[in-house]
């Protein structure tokens, strides 16, 4: 099974048909390593994954079939049969994070000013809709995901902190304000999973987190911007520090 209450419809759009088969490859990549669907979860069936990305069951499967061979799927059959990710993210290492300041060290600027852009945007706006009218629901699913990544061990810690900030921009409603923030995720994806968490990490960014919910759910949208650009400045600080 998925993650209970994870909203994949940001990422599952419709892909371009010209390029279909190396766009679905490309979403469904985007899932596992975010961790929307962690290792041992289930994909949706193929019934939906190819209605929600536009594209033919046998594209589908030849794209899950590309994927099994690179190891990051397997398929099962029977009742409880379906596509499982077997992917989990590499340990982080110290040579990787060379090998990847040397590869994509250019672009951390520029993938760091959009994840700004669009995650503090997405707060701001999250935060002014419940100014306007208090939902429970999005406070019961905020408050679930805070405990989630607040509580995580550091083996699990990005995974629940790509479901909290992407959370957030789900919430508001945009499926193009979601699709950009796990996009502003994946560009920095491979480098945040090279540096170590370690638990006094996720004790510092806890605060943090909760600063966020709490700005949002008082319906303060410069509060909820201000708190995420702060929370952002700090793992901004962290991945610069470790490449320089």
């Amino acid at each position: 099974m998925t993650t209970p209450g994870l909203d994949l419809t940001s990422v599952l759009r419709p892909v371009r048909q010209g390029n279909a088969f190396e766009e679905t490859v490309e979403r469904l990549l985007t899932i596992i390593k975010l961790g929307l669907v962690a290792q041992g979860e289930r994909f949706p069936a193929e019934r939906e994954l190819a209605v929600q990305l536009g594209i033919s069951r046998l594209t589908l499967r030849e794209a899950i079939r590309e994927l099994q061979q690179a190891g990051y799927v397997c398929s099962k059959r029977g009742r409880a049969g379906g596509t499982f990710v077997t992917y989990s993210p590499p340990a982080p290492q110290r040579s990787e994070l060379r090998r990847l300041a040397l590869q994509d060290g250019d672009k951390l600027t520029d993938a760091l000013t959009f994840r700004l852009a669009v995650e503090s945007g997405a707060a701001e706006v999250l935060a002014g809709q419940f100014g306007q009218s208090a939902d429970e629901a999005v406070r019961e699913v905020l408050l679930a995901r805070l405990a989630d990544v607040n509580a995580a061990s550091p083996q699990d810690y990005r995974r629940l902190d790509t479901l909290f900030h992407l959370c957030i921009a789900e919430q508001t409603g945009s499926s193009l304000l979601a699709a950009a923030c796990a996009d502003a995720r994946m560009r920095l994806n491979d480098l945040l999973n090279a540096i170590p968490v370690l638990r006094r990490n996720i004790d510092h960014t806890a605060g943090q987190h909760q600063a966020i919910v709490s700005a949002i759910l008082d319906g303060d949208p410069d509060r909820a911007r201000s708190a995420v650009a702060e929370h952002l400045a700090g793992t901004a600080a962290l991945l610069r520090g470790f490449l320089g």
